[in-house]
């Protein structure tokens, strides 16, 4: 009988406690946590999210704060067991380095961490010296690990960082030192570094910066061809006899249009420089991101004007080379051939202008067709431009070109004017022909006929005008009877 009433005893007591043993677990929660608002410099920014009733799958990115910079992770486990009950708490929190003293905002960001979108409304921080930490709000609990967990992992301290010392400069450079007027010279803004330079010193918004300083580059007494754009890339030179690495930022030749100095101002390059580690130490970060201006110094090249001469505004300058050309071997009067006058070299080729010369008795001349190919390689301007003129001879004998065609230039490495002449003379054959003139064909019927009874008088010119205005009525007026005649068909 007592075994009896032990077993129901039993049985009720396993009654009472199956429910609470077939409750469902605590469904998994998630919050984002902030640090305190106030903080010295020497300390780090934290922010933090806890994960309750679930292990850790997968989470977002920390955000970025402007003026700080991301500076290691922590995670925290915290394990509680009640009334045989486990619960489980993580904490996963990133730390931010401020850059300087000052105010700062946080805007409001989001997080997901497994699957469960988190909000934060951000913060208003205020990061002071050493001096003027303030202070943990009364009951707020800090997030470090204090007592025992200090003398564990030891307590995150502040990297001590040094700015190196760096010898980059920022430079414009030109191929002369002097030019005269129309003459080409390279301009070119050049950044040097030494190559140990490399670890603490990249570019910062350069795509930004650059048209800025281009602008002030850029003379207004100018004409410039400018380099096509190209992928900034180091090229290895020597300065002063030690080994830099040069990156060409922008490079153009400029041709002056009068003797005024090209000067060219100081001009500024904001670039990113880091600062390194005092004591490097494994767990923190051993660079420090900041900035660096470097200023380019002021040059000016004297412009000097051309010697004396006639035609010296309308000289080109350059180093030339006269190359002619011509379409046939033999050449027969009343027959079409082609002349072509080509300069090659390095100058101001938009600026080589070839009228057609007037020509004398017995030779018609036609044209001239020109065209001009420009190369920039290698920080240099160079082409060739062609005049393409079409001759007819009337008369047999010796054509003299060269009486024709020449080209007075001045070569400013020499400093002297040079006239280009052509050298060609070629000999045409065949019996005297009158210049051609417009006449009917006599052995053709009806254009004899037509052109013999053609009326000569001059016609207005809208004469056609009027002749489409009428025809637009009359395509109108029959438009209108084959409406008319639609609508009484309909009826």
């Amino acid at each position: 009988m007592r075994l009896l009433l032990l077993l129901l005893l039993c049985l009720l007591l396993a009654g009472s406690a199956g429910p609470a043993a077939g409750q469902p677990s605590t469904p998994p929660s998630a919050e984002i946590v902030l640090g305190p608002a106030a903080f010295p410099i020497n300390e780090y920014y934290i922010i933090s999210f806890r994960l309750r009733g679930a292990p850790l799958e997968r989470y977002s990115a920390f955000p970025d704060l402007e003026g700080f910079k991301k500076s290691g992770k922590s995670s925290t486990t915290t394990t509680r067991i009640v009334n045989g009950q486990t619960f489980t708490e993580l904490t996963i929190t990133q730390r931010y380095a401020a850059f300087t003293e000052g105010s700062f905002e946080l805007k409001p960001f989001g997080m997901t961490v497994n699957g469960l979108e988190l909000k934060s409304e951000g913060a208003a921080l205020k990061v002071g010296s050493q001096q003027s930490a303030a202070p943990a709000a009364p009951g707020t609990a800090p997030l470090q690990g204090l007592g025992l967990l200090d003398q564990l992992f030891g307590k995150p301290k502040p990297q001590e960082y040094v700015e190196p010392r760096d010898e980059a400069f920022l430079a414009v450079v030109t191929d002369k030192q002097r030019v005269f007027v129309g003459e080409g010279v390279h301009v070119g803004l050049y950044f040097y570094l030494r190559p140990q330079d490399q670890s603490v010193l990249n570019f910062y918004n350069f795509a930004s910066q650059l048209p800025g300083i281009v602008r002030q580059l850029r003379q207004r007494t100018v004409w410039e061809e400018s380099f096509d754009e190209q992928e900034v890339l180091p090229e290895n030179v020597q300065v002063g006899g030690q080994p830099f690495l040069r990156y060409r930022l922008w490079e153009a030749e400029l041709y002056p249009l009068n003797a005024e100095p090209l000067t060219f101002g100081a001009v500024e390059l904001q670039m990113l420089k880091y600062k390194v580690a005092k004591k490097p130490t494994e767990g923190l970060d051993d660079r420090l991101e900041g900035y660096k201006t470097y200023r380019s110094a002021v040059r000016v090249v004297p412009v000097l004007a051309l010697p004396p001469h006639p035609l010296r505004d309308q000289v080109p300058v350059g180093n030339y080379e006269l190359k002619e050309f011509l379409d046939r071997t033999t050449f027969h009067t009343g027959r079409t051939f082609a002349y072509t006058l080509a300069l090659e070299g390095e100058g101001n080729l938009a600026a080589v202008n070839l009228a057609a010369p007037p020509p004398p008795a017995g030779l018609e001349l036609f044209g001239p067709e020109v065209q001009q190919t420009l190369t920039r390689q290698n920080g240099r301007v160079g082409g060739r431009k062609s005049f393409r003129f079409r001759l007819v001879a009337r008369q047999p004998g010796v054509l003299r070109l060269d009486t024709l065609f020449q080209l007075i230039v001045f070569n400013p490495a020499s400093a002297h004017y040079d006239t280009l002449r052509s050298r060609l003379r070629p000999l045409v054959l065949g019996p005297e022909r009158s210049a051609t003139t417009l006449r009917a064909n006599p052995t053709d019927p009806f254009y004899g006929a037509a052109l013999a009874e053609a009326d000569p008088t001059p016609q207005a010119r809208d004469a056609y005008g009027d002749v489409r205005r009428y025809a637009n009525l009359f395509l109108g007026g029959l438009l209108a009877l084959a409406l008319v005649g639609w609508w009484r068909a309909r009826r």
